[in-house]
């Protein structure tokens, strides 16, 4: 479902539940973390590390979808950390519809707000592929001169390199060629260095250098 929200990261939100930080650990520990797939692991060690290694606080993400990578990002962000989330319901394309272009809305509406352009420290973009490349028309100019923009499944299940006729699922088909867009876009793009992980499906940084 489309929308956005402001995520205020703070140790209450768990202590509110708990006593301590030690109960909250321990339950990851003995519930979450064994049954976590590798890709997850990867994915969300990797964005804690990142997060810590460029400071950021104020960050954003489009695709929210279980809420994991989100929940990685908040985890890493210190008390003060702001993490502004919009996501759509795929699953119901035509009701969705309306949302996806609310979505749209919002980012015009930022975009339109001098205040909130170089604003971000760091957008994470795991959403619908076909609109990748027009996320990052917009997204350039909201993110701060060195921060950094990633985004999720540039591999798309390793389809990028193989011919168009290969067996596929429709899924990866349908997307492929707006993955490879994007892919080709950023390699070209002079505002922004790039960096290609294979984290999970693949991710790709990108720093934005003017």
């Amino acid at each position: 479902m489309a929308g956005s929200s402001k995520f205020q990261h703070s140790e209450m939100d768990h202590k509110a539940l708990l006593q301590s930080d030690a109960l909250y650990q321990y339950i990851l520990e003995t519930s979450v973390y064994p049954r976590e797939p590798e890709a997850m692991k990867e994915l969300r060690e990797f964005l804690n590390m990142l997060l810590k290694l460029i400071n950021a606080k104020n960050t954003m993400e489009i695709g929210v979808y279980t809420g994991y990578s989100l929940l990685a990002t908040a985890l890493a962000l210190p008390h003060d950390g702001k993490i502004l989330a919009m996501d759509i319901n795929r699953e119901n394309y035509e009701i969705g519809l309306p949302l996806i272009e609310k979505a749209g809305s919002l980012i015009r509406l930022i975009l339109e707000r001098e205040k909130y352009h170089g604003s971000f420290d760091f957008v994470f973009v795991d959403a619908d592929k076909n609109n990748y490349i027009n996320y990052h028309k917009r997204l350039i100019d909201l993110v701060k001169v060195g921060g950094l923009i990633g985004y999720d499944n540039t591999l798309w299940n390793g389809s990028v390199t193989v011919p168009a006729d290969t067996p596929m699922a429709q899924y990866i088909r349908n997307s492929r060629g707006f993955v490879i867009e994007l892919n080709s876009a950023l390699a070209v793009d002079p505002r922004i260095e790039i960096c290609m992980l294979p984290v999970g499906d693949g991710v790709t940084l990108c720093r934005r250098i003017s």
